[in-house]
């Protein structure tokens, strides 16, 4: 488990971006979550991410590797957004999705208790008009279909004896939360919150037994675990961490990252509380890892540590990790002035505004729920952590991040 690594944002469909191109989101313009075609144009972003990004899929695609991906997507194909590419056409043999991407998709149900189960309810039945290949399921069993999908998947694949590599990305914890009737309790947010954690745990129980029971694969199959963004408030909770989802705080892009492979990780149970990394670094660490090649022309912002996720290292990424908040996030959960920008490198946690205005400077190994700004005791720090924050800024394609706050 390691308790130093981070998203590369604090929402949804740039968190997801990063994690799928080794590269920061602001690259193809997906700065916060892929909505309708008005509102994604508002924030001066993509409507989708392009193909031609350097996907990990479509690298071990090309390396021989079965590949799908189950479960959320929200990297194109939602609201009226129907135009987008299929998932398939990013490196994937085959997928399931849900309402907010394009192909053979789950789409939620509801019931609530006393509810008459013959007449439950829809969410997000417009997501019909994004294509066929959609089935109604109740919201609470949905995590167990993209198991079910990714079971047959991988019995597939071990009957070719191809290697295979799998999204599994479920959002049962992401509001509305939908468990089971049976598991309501008092229906406080905090308890549904709660319920569906615990059932999609139960889910996923199945694809872990598969791989723990299969010596072949357990012992080559590593299986990571981690958050694409921070809690939202009332539900999850982010412990000794400042801020909740959407935030550049700690609490918004600190995540939780295990990673599981019992014939790969070396010593289970072990806590790395040392190591800095981020989800940018995934993918040139896995297609190493793989022996897969990088593709060619690519430069990837993240970096390769084999040894660190393979748990023979507690050394930490080289360059610090950038941060741009969301377009439409300079106020939000309580917040009225969220930082614009962040940085992480070292001990220090730095923030500040496109300008470099209201610079937050906190030293992470004594002070990590952000409380004692050190900004003021250190201006060299903070002189050189700016420049580096506002030159990467400006690099970066723009969003209309700076314009909205203005509005």
């Amino acid at each position: 488990r390691f308790e130093q690594f981070y998203v590369n944002s604090p929402i949804c469909s740039p968190s997801r971006t990063a994690i799928s191109t080794g590269q920061y989101p602001q690259r193809w313009r997906i700065t916060s979550y892929l909505s309708n075609r008005n509102h994604n144009k508002q924030r001066g972003m993509a409507q989708w991410l392009d193909p031609k990004a350097p996907m990990l899929a479509r690298s071990l695609q090309q390396a021989g590797y079965a590949t799908g991906h189950f479960g959320k997507w929200h990297m194109g194909g939602q609201r009226n957004v129907a135009d987008a590419p299929a998932i398939t056409e990013y490196g994937f043999d085959a997928s399931l999705t849900n309402f907010e991407g394009m192909g053979p998709k789950l789409l939620p149900l509801t019931l609530k208790p006393g509810q008459d189960p013959a007449r439950p309810g829809r969410i997000w039945g417009g997501a019909e008009s994004l294509g066929k290949g959609f089935r109604w399921m109740q919201r609470s069993r949905i995590t167990e279909g993209f198991v079910d999908e990714a079971l047959a998947f991988i019995d597939q694949a071990a009957k070719n004896n191809k290697p295979f590599y799998i999204n599994l990305w479920p959002d049962d914890v992401h509001s509305p939360f939908w468990p089971p009737v049976e598991q309501w309790g008092d229906g406080s947010k905090r308890r549904l919150y709660l319920s569906v954690l615990e059932a999609m745990d139960r889910q996923l129980g199945k694809l872990y037994d598969r791989v723990r029971k299969d010596e072949r694969l357990r012992d080559n199959t590593l299986i990571l675990v981690c958050s694409d963004n921070g809690p939202e408030p009332g539900a999850g909770v982010a412990g000794p961490f400042r801020g909740y989802k959407t935030h550049l705080y700690e609490g918004g892009v600190r995540s939780s990252l295990v990673a599981w492979g019992p014939g790969l990780v070396d010593g289970a149970g072990k806590v790395n509380k040392t190591s800095v990394l981020s989800a940018i670094d995934l993918v040139p660490t896995l297609l190493d890892i793989t022996g897969t090649p990088h593709p060619k022309g690519v430069d990837y912002d993240g970096e390769t540590l084999v040894d660190v996720l393979l748990g023979k290292s507690e050394a930490s990424r080289r360059k610090p990790i950038l941060f741009r908040r969301p377009p439409d996030r300079d106020a939000f959960y309580g917040d009225n002035d969220l930082p614009d920008l962040a940085l992480r490198q070292g001990k220090w946690k730095f923030l500040c505004e496109f300008d470099g205005a209201d610079a937050e400077l906190f030293d992470m190994g004594t002070d990590r729920g952000e409380k004692n700004n050190l900004a003021s005791a250190n201006p060299e720090v903070v002189t050189k952590f700016t420049q580096m924050l506002i030159s990467w800024h400006k690099s970066m394609p723009p969003d209309n991040g700076p314009k909205l706050a203005k509005d």
